[in-house]
């Protein structure tokens, strides 16, 4: 099977400067991403996988280009840049620069989300082998949610609260589970990038995670929560274990190239 991954991360950052390029628990955040993507290579070796940098950030290309991951950077149009570009659209250029490129036709095109870096090798697994066995354009991840519009969230409507959805539960058992989208993984079908179709959600599957391993970083304090989860899973967690270590080997090349040392947390 012919997959495509591709790391799409702009430059500009309103919440947290330049956090694509930043780091997490002292190695760069980026490389969290990479190497799940090493391990699953290494894991499925008759599995033809290429990995596509889309980015308009040189710290990001610098820190991608010094870890010794192969890569096709395929750089990032100014129009395709700004913060109210749907990142479908980045990912589908990406697609077809790399398939203009390499002059293959990939089957699937997985996307990882770098902001969204504690996932393991199964959490991939999964949403591969989902994406193998399914027709459907897009299969995402999630994780079960805290909050149910059904029975413990609420609106303002005529300066008063009232239930996001009217019900009469009484225990949050009774109302119907909801997930989070967490943003980790997206494996999207060939037809579906050849489209033009918007990104929906309708009519889509998805592959649920464990979910304290999820967090938007969007402020300062969440890269500081984080930190502290990222620490816990890394002792404790076995698959979490395996893409820390991956990712140290990775700020390991980085280093040998003269790209400076792994920092401390």
């Amino acid at each position: 099977m012919n997959l495509l991954f591709t790391f799409c991360a702009r430059a500009g950052s309103k919440g947290i400067k330049g956090k694509n390029a930043g780091d997490l628990a002292g190695l760069p955040l980026a490389y969290y991403t990479f190497a799940v993507i090493e391990l699953y290579k290494e894991a499925h070796p008759d599995d033809d996988v290429d990995v596509v940098l889309s980015t308009d950030s040189d710290e990001l290309m610098k820190l991608v280009e010094a870890s010794g991951i192969g890569h096709l950077n395929v750089g990032r149009p100014e129009e395709l840049a700004g913060d109210k570009v749907a990142k479908i659209d980045a990912i589908r250029y990406a697609f077809q620069e790399a398939e203009s490129r390499t002059g293959k036709r990939y089957d699937a095109v997985i996307d990882l989300d770098n902001t969204s870096p504690l996932r393991t090798l199964d959490d991939l697994e999964r949403v591969i082998k989902k994406r193998c066995s399914s027709v459907v354009p897009v299969i995402f991840t999630v994780v079960p949610a805290r909050r149910n519009p059904w029975f413990n969230m609420v609106l303002e409507q005529d300066g008063v609260c009232k239930k996001v959805f009217e019900s009469d539960f009484i225990a949050r058992q009774q109302a119907p589970e909801v997930f989070d989208m967490n943003a980790s993984i997206y494996a999207y079908s060939r037809e579906f990038m050849q489209s033009d179709a918007p990104l929906s959600i309708e009519g889509c599957e998805y592959v649920i995670m464990t979910d304290t391993g999820v967090l938007d970083l969007d402020r300062p304090e969440d890269l500081k929560l984080m930190e502290v989860i990222a620490a816990y899973l890394f002792d404790n967690d076995q698959g979490m274990h395996a893409v820390r270590q991956r990712a140290e080997k990775l700020a390991r090349e980085k280093e040998s190239r003269g790209g400076g040392l792994i920092r401390q947390g």
